[in-house]
């Protein structure tokens, strides 16, 4: 059991910095006495490891976590459900801090999250996070494990699959050590339409029900939000919401990843698969392989409010394919669609950079994948819509019979009302949650005084000018509440 330690750079005693004991984990074990000021862990972690992503990686990256921390402090996520463990842990730090015990109020003062998976795994996390409203919510650092890793990107962990070597976890733990606290925004979002007299209206996950609808489910009858005769659903997300030619590529890559696992078994042969089934669904000549009936406008009507005000009409282009909700700087790999608007843009459009706990979400759309290659250029952006606390998306009869939907990264199958009815989508501002963040971190903080303001952005892509004329609970944890402020009498 020695040999790993063979094979790191980090001292013996480096590990300590983060090792949990048992009395603090499993609640009725023998108290332990500490002494306070020497013993407890600098950077006190639990990891919770989505064993199943990255192929083989989830399984490596678990195995190698227990074998250099407290295994009780490592936790497989397809074995227990992190709303239960982070309940029963708080639960029993509670306890400990009421009989006065300093090094389990440290150790609760000091606690991270550490959650290895995809987008929606980390997403998941940060949903029991906020609904469990726990009295000293613990920031969390992402491993980047999944096919896009745009969470772990945006806060400067990297989108490469990690190594699952002790090295290369210790040499992680170095980093979650160093690593500043961050606030992000969080996003509600809300579906609601009548029962159908015939069909269903109910999302369909590809396959297998994605992490995001684990938390994207329908409200029980007893929720203050259930009505007779409609079906709800409510959620969250923390990266983007987005709807159309890009979620239905993804929706594609994931149900031939679920019938065919064995050709997804790493990060390039899943890009390379993605890329393909872009060109096989028509993503790069969506004019020609998709009828009109096809682009947002057709689809539905958008309404938006930039801040606590009226409801406005939003103007989507007709040929936009695609329409992106964003919260954070890093999209389809790492991609920022929203970009830095230079200073005239700033001003003749009430537009800002996009900070990540401002309250705005950026909303953007595309034409088709030849539009998405813009990113690729230097301060390249796709077509910037608007900065919103709120929108609404309101889908009626006729255009199509369904459309395509995606939460970070995860996509399901939208069905859209065969009759005289609607279904509405809202999404809205709904507190914050703390995030870690290396020196690499792209996010920006709108607190931060390094961060971009007024006159000291980079010149922006001349690509908008060419479209504007035509501008002119989450449910992750059983204890998820809704924002009390939240209007819902349109839904009614």
């Amino acid at each position: 059991m020695a040999s790993p330690r063979l094979k790191t750079a980090f001292p013996p005693e480096f590990l300590n910095n983060f090792k949990i004991p048992d009395y603090i984990l499993v609640p009725d074990s023998k108290v332990e006495n500490f002494e306070v000021d020497g013993d407890v862990p600098k950077c006190p972690v639990l990891v919770f490891v989505n064993s199943k992503s990255g192929g083989q990686l989830g399984g490596d990256l678990l195995t190698t976590y227990r074998a250099l921390l407290n295994q009780n402090q490592v936790f497989d996520l397809l074995e227990q459900a992190p709303d239960k463990v982070l309940s029963t842990i708080y639960a029993n730090l509670e306890n400990l801090k009421l009989l006065g015990d300093q090094f389990a109020i440290k150790t609760m003062e000091r606690l991270k999250l550490i959650v290895a998976g995809g987008d929606g795994t980390a997403g998941w996390l940060l949903g029991v996070v906020c609904d469990l409203k726990l009295s000293h919510p613990p920031p969390i650092a992402t491993v980047p494990l999944g096919t896009g890793n745009n969470l772990p990107f945006a806060f400067g962990w990297g989108k490469k699959n990690p190594g699952t070597d002790p090295r290369s976890v210790e040499a992680f733990l170095d980093q979650v050590l160093k690593a500043k606290e961050m606030r992000i925004d969080n996003w509600h979002i809300l579906m609601r339409m009548r029962a159908p007299k015939e069909g269903s209206c109910d999302p369909i996950p590809p396959l297998e029900l994605p992490h995001s609808l684990h938390a994207f489910h329908r409200v029980s009858e007893a929720d203050e939000l259930n009505m007779e005769g409609c079906h709800t659903f409510r959620g969250g997300f923390w990266n983007y919401f987005s709807m159309g030619m890009d979620a239905q590529v993804s929706y594609a890559f994931h149900s031939e990843r679920k019938l065919h696992p064995e050709k997804f078994k790493n990060q390039l042969a899943n890009q390379s698969t993605y890329a393909k089934l872009g060109c096989t669904q028509g993503w790069f000549f969506a004019s020609l392989a998709h009828p009109a009936s096809r682009n947002i406008a057709q689809l539905a009507k958008v309404k938006f409010m930039k801040r606590h005000g009226q409801w406005q009409d939003l103007y989507i282009p007709p040929s936009i394919r695609s329409i992106i909700c964003l919260n954070l700087p890093s999209f389809s790999g790492g991609f920022n669609p929203w970009g830095t608007p230079n200073r005239n843009k700033q001003r003749d459009r009430d537009l800002t950079p996009p900070f990540v706990d401002d309250g705005l979400i950026e909303v953007v759309g595309f034409r088709n994948a030849w539009h998405g290659l813009v990113l690729l250029a230097p301060n390249g952006h796709g077509t910037r819509l608007a900065q919103a606390h709120r929108i609404r998306f309101e889908f009626h009869k006729g255009a199509a019979d369904n459309t395509f939907m995606r939460i970070d990264g995860e996509p399901w199958k939208q069905p859209l009302p065969v009759d005289d009815d609607t279904v509405v989508v809202e999404i809205s501002h709904h507190g914050q949650v703390n995030m870690l963040a290396t020196h690499m971190c792209k996010s920006k903080s709108m607190y931060d005084p390094s961060s971009p303001r007024l006159g000291d952005e980079e010149d922006d892509s001349d690509e908008e000018d060419s479209v504007a004329e035509e501008f002119r609970k989450f449910g992750a944890a059983d204890t998820f509440r809704i924002s009390d402020d939240l209007d819902l009498s349109h839904l009614s």
